[in-house]
């Protein structure tokens, strides 16, 4: 027995410590009883609204339909017919004036949209800037006044672990809140939808309808967008993903500014992460920042004195840890600001003043439509420069080539689509407009029309 007392004793003397702990800790007043986010709630909810979106779409009837190959050949054929189609989702109000801000994937392309607020008014819409990549659109409410708006916080202040609300319409069931926290930063690795974005990552629950609603930090501030979620069955894992509200804010500016189309910063420079064998390999600690691979001879960078093989460590005292990163940090800035790069050139850290630009119209883009005895008669191309690029959303350091436009006739036949850029006709490759033209002579024969579709190369044969 006198082995087992000084054994039995610490556990006894530790749930008495844990005891008298748990006594200090009871609430002592009906505050800390009634803890509740219902104060952030009533704040910032009547700020969030939820939209009904029409739009009217051809769909072409084909036996193809829905198939991954032959689809894309048959696109122009078949009876075409008008359908409505309808998407639901949230909004925020971040002007008094009716100024709301959701996703594109939401209201884009609408034909009729419909917003409705928390206290049932009802609201037409029309879109002033809309964006697919960035999946971000500005709304105008029609007749609105004196309404609940949200303040935008600087996104770079958010921490891993701060507390949020996600307010929405999931599953048109009716205004709904999800509390969880930040459970993530800078997610630059995914592509949802049409964009390739950077995202702040949260738990709270996040479905479909919640898209375009607001993720609120604890002082009713808008932290993000809500714009996807990562799931097998369709409802929230527990991984949801939110647009920051730096870009947000910035794509607000353009808005009011009168912008018809989303203007981002031209960087002129491609680039990777930097891994742990490009670290040691140069010698760092660590792996950081984006090294250099290619930039162009216009590029802002360059400019600055940066070139192939340094690495970009920040921009404006924000790291850069990704290429999209890198986009983000420009976008969020916006046109025209000088910005600070730091950076590693030959083993040393530096600084420069970046300035931050349009994307060149330079070369001359040499537009022009294919008339007469062509094979590829009705296409319209342009040379690639970067402000053609980035009005074709053309992929990322493609900054030459010849690129359609638009396709009638003959050339739309043949399956030809706007955006492809064409390399290569019977095998002779193009650089520029003119070559399309030239090759394209006589209008009989075998050919072969060599494109890269979204990054992907395509071969079309056909024969005259």
């Amino acid at each position: 027995m006198s082995r087992i007392k000084p054994f039995l004793a610490a556990p006894l003397l530790a749930l008495l410590l844990v005891g008298t702990a748990l006594a200090q800790t009871v609430p002592q007043s009906q505050p800390q009883v009634q803890l509740s986010f219902a104060p952030v709630v009533k704040q910032t909810a009547p700020a969030v609204v939820n939209i009904y979106a029409s739009k009217l779409v051809q769909r072409r009837e084909t036996p193809f339909a829905g198939d991954p190959f032959f689809e894309q050949f048959f696109q122009q054929y078949g009876r075409t017919t008008p359908r409505i189609e309808n998407s639901l989702g949230s909004g925020v109000i971040v002007g008094a004036d009716g100024l709301v801000v959701s996703n594109y994937h939401v209201v884009g392309n609408a034909t009729e949209i419909t917003v409705e607020l928390s206290d049932r008014r009802e609201f037409k819409a029309h879109v002033l800037l809309a964006d697919e990549e960035a999946d971000l659109a500005v709304l105008q409410l029609e007749d609105a006044a004196d309404l609940p708006a949200l303040t935008l916080r600087n996104s770079d202040t958010v921490e891993v672990g701060d507390l949020v609300l996600a307010i929405g319409n999931p599953f048109g069931v009716g205004q709904t809140v999800s509390s969880g926290i930040i459970s993530g930063l800078g997610r630059s690795t995914l592509s949802i939808g049409a964009g390739r974005g950077y995202f702040v990552q949260t738990d709270a629950a996040i479905n479909p309808g919640n898209s375009g609603g607001a993720l609120v930090d604890m002082n009713g501030a808008l932290v993000g967008i809500n714009t996807a979620i990562l799931t097998r069955g369709g409802g929230s894992n527990g991984i949801g993903f939110a647009i920051p509200a730096n870009l947000v804010q910035n794509f607000i500016d353009q808005a009011v500014a009168g912008q018809t189309r989303y203007q981002r910063p031209w960087a002129g420079v491609t680039g990777q992460a930097m891994d742990a064998a490009m670290a040691e390999a140069m010698g760092l600690p660590r792996p950081e920042g984006v090294v250099i691979s290619g930039l162009h001879p216009d590029s802002p960078f360059k400019a600055a004195g940066l070139g192939v093989g340094d690495v970009i460590l920040s921009l404006e005292g924000e790291p850069t840890d990704s290429p999209q990163e890198v986009m983000f940090r420009l976008a969020a800035l916006g046109i025209g600001k000088d910005v600070t790069v730091r950076y590693l050139q030959d083993g040393d850290e530096e600084t420069a003043t970046l300035s931050l630009i349009t994307p060149p119209d330079s070369p001359a883009r040499d537009a022009r439509t294919l008339t007469g005895d062509l094979v590829l008669r009705g296409l319209g191309i342009s040379r690639i420069n970067p402000a053609v690029a980035a009005e074709m959303d053309l992929p990322d350091g493609l900054s030459d080539g010849v690129v359609v436009t638009e396709v009638a006739g003959l050339a739309a036949r043949v399956g030809l689509q706007p955006g492809d850029v064409i390399t290569a006709i019977n095998g002779t490759p193009v650089t520029t407009p003119e070559d399309v033209e030239t090759l394209s002579q006589p209008a009989r024969g075998r050919w072969a029309i060599e494109v890269q579709r979204r990054g992907d190369p395509l071969l079309l044969r056909f024969r005259i």
